[in-house]
């Protein structure tokens, strides 16, 4: 499925009021593993994320790294996430480049979310808490490295 089919579908299934959850966890597809994430983004125009994170998979912690851009960004902020993984079959298929489209604005400390996908059909689902000072709106590309 393309990814922007993907995030419309998503946005629908999570939108809808008095929907049951397990339609939305349907469209995500099986729920297989957790992360945790710190990262840090900094821009002007364009943007530069990095961080580290833990995965929780079959049974065993795996760390990872985050590297990644955004376009039409300004400002700095830290990210602290949780999130769920979903279609992850095999450990090799989590390392890999995850688009998103992603919105932030924080002030202080913010709120936010986004659903990533990358190219072996894993989808992340996170969750964030934000602080600094940015104003994003843009298409976002983050790379997950397993150490």
């Amino acid at each position: 499925m393309r990814f922007s089919s993907f995030v419309a579908a998503a946005t629908l299934a999570v939108s809808v009021a008095g929907v049951p959850a397990a339609y939305a966890a349907d469209a995500m597809g099986a729920p297989t593993a957790k992360i945790t994430l710190t990262a840090k983004s900094a821009d002007i125009g364009l943007g530069y994320t990095w961080g580290e994170g833990k995965l929780t998979y079959g049974g065993k912690t795996h760390a990872f790294s985050i590297t990644g851009g955004t376009i039409a960004a300004v400002g700095f902020s830290k990210i602290e996430g949780t999130g769920t993984v979903y279609n992850l079959h095999r450990l090799k298929d989590f390392s890999g480049t995850y688009a998103a489209a992603h919105g932030e604005a924080t002030l202080g400390q913010g709120l936010g979310g986004a659903v990533l996908e990358n190219k072996n059909g894993v989808r992340i689902k996170i969750e964030t808490i934000s602080q600094g000072a940015r104003l994003a709106g843009s298409a976002q590309g983050l790379t997950l490295t397993l150490k």
